[in-house]
């Protein structure tokens, strides 16, 4: 009994299934055929028509949508599922004439009507044969920049190399197609008699086979939406083209391979070539100013400024003298227009220390559009402080503590609302000053970050 369990789990159902379609197609098509004649002999035309049409179309059927399922089954190992079959309005068109010709042949036995319809047929073949040589040797390499920022246009290259001894044309680079999220799968399980019994009332419980449907997971956002064509490409060059590209918003995006289409030499398909290229990429959070940052910078620069004040190279301010003053900071240019003495206040460069906090709120904490605008906003005050003469450090829940700018906003346009303790409740102790971007209300800061700090509140109706 496992033996003939296991036995059923290695046959591929799907094959099966379109393999007695295809039996059952190609008996339809020889039967019709059959009554076709009987119908000629017996001079009813429409009758005799509509038999040979039906014979042609249930053959054209399984040759469009069987046959290369399962020519494909038994393919080389490399080669199963290498393309994809689109029929093209102009290959619907051929397919209709030879359709009336192939009709009008069986109508009048006439010998060339037939060869025709034979030349019809064998150029669909040519026309398959064409289009997978000049796919068959192109090799193809995606090059993305290491670093994208959201809402900023980016330029990506597309390495397209033939390989093959002769050229190629008409050859477009496209996405691959979607995936079917929902598919039947066959599953184990339990027959029972009576079903509606308990388990240890029911008279029988075999092993059975069910089937049921699945939904795979939603994939992330491709990379590359559009088509890229190439006309031509010479036996043994390389050619490439630039794409702009542009992301609307942060997080991980994922090219799950590529295709590689032609429609070369007749048009009547859309053969296309699935390349396994995988390539990801993480768009960093805008860094654009926005009005927040706008309304904020002011005085997370002033108050941080105020932190840092002290003896260096950098005028702070001019201000009044005062008894504990030196006397070598006394601005006499300053002091002769104002008739009171002035001395000058610097900011202290080797102390210029900035901790920015993100807080991660728990999910539902914030409106979706308050999380990400507080995101935004950090990742613009991260970039703008790390252009200056400041010594940067992160804190974040489940950041890794790197103080590379570039590492804190992938660690930002990957990050979700998340639950756990807020971050503020065990913060080291530094003599660094703290911008804190959090979602805790007013009275759950601790009160030790209120002299050293500028904080952000992300809900902006708390």
């Amino acid at each position: 009994m496992s033996a003939i369990r296991a036995a059923f789990t290695k046959i591929d159902r799907s094959a099966w299934i379109r393999f007695f379609i295809a039996i059952a197609g190609l008996a339809l098509a020889f039967t019709s055929a059959l009554f076709s004649t009987v119908f000629r002999e017996s001079g009813n035309v429409l009758a005799m028509a509509i038999a040979a049409s039906v014979s042609l179309l249930a053959a054209g059927f399984i040759g469009l949508y069987t046959v290369p399922y399962l020519a494909k089954r038994v393919a080389l190992e490399g080669m199963k599922e290498a393309f994809d079959y689109d029929v093209t309005t102009e290959g619907i068109v051929y397919l209709g004439v030879a359709l009336l010709i192939g009709v009008a042949a069986l109508n009048t036995g006439n010998n060339l009507l037939f060869i025709i319809l034979a030349a019809m047929l064998a150029a669909i073949i040519v026309s398959g044969i064409a289009s997978a040589a000049v796919l068959r040797g192109l090799r193809l390499d995606p090059s993305l920049p290491a670093h994208v920022f959201a809402g900023q246009p980016i330029i990506a290259r597309i390495n397209l190399r033939n390989a093959h001894i002769a050229a190629s044309f008409s050859v477009s680079v496209v996405p691959p197609k979607p995936r079917n999220l929902k598919r039947l799968h066959w599953e184990k399980g339990t027959f029972a008699f009576p079903p509606n019994r308990p388990t240890h009332r029911q008279w029988v419980r075999w092993p059975d086979l069910k089937l049921k449907l699945s939904e795979t997971p939603v994939p992330p956002d491709a990379i590359f939406r559009g088509s890229i064509y190439f006309p031509y490409i010479a036996s043994g060059t390389a050619t490439h083209a630039d794409i702009e590209l542009c992301f609307p918003r942060r997080g991980l995006f994922i090219q799950d391979g590529f295709g590689l289409s032609t429609r070369f030499p007749f048009s009547f398909l859309i053969k296309t070539r699935r390349i396994p290229v995988t390539r990801e990429m993480v768009v960093y959070p805008s860094v654009d100013p926005t009005d927040d940052f706008f309304q904020v910078l002011p005085m997370i620069t002033g108050e941080f400024e105020a932190f840092v004040r002290g003896r260096g190279y950098d005028l702070y301010r001019i201000r009044e003298y005062m008894p504990e003053d030196s006397a070598r900071l006394v601005d006499w240019k300053a002091t002769a227009k104002s008739g009171s003495l002035k001395v000058r206040e610097f900011t202290r460069e080797d102390e210029r220390k900035l901790r920015i906090i993100f807080d991660n709120p728990a999910p539902g904490a914030v409106p979706e559009d308050d999380y990400e605008n507080a995101i935004q906003l950090t990742a613009s005050l991260a970039w703008h402080f790390a252009g200056t003469n400041t010594q940067l450090s992160f804190v974040a829940p489940g950041y890794s503590g790197s103080s590379d700018v570039l590492d804190f906003l992938r660690f930002l346009a990957l990050v979700k609302p998340e639950s756990g303790d807020s971050v503020l409740k065990s913060l080291p102790a530094t003599q660094d000053y703290n911008l804190v971007v959090t979602a805790q209300a007013h009275g759950s800061v601790p009160t030790e970050l209120w002299s050293s700090s500028y904080i952000v509140f992300m809900d902006k109706e708390k």
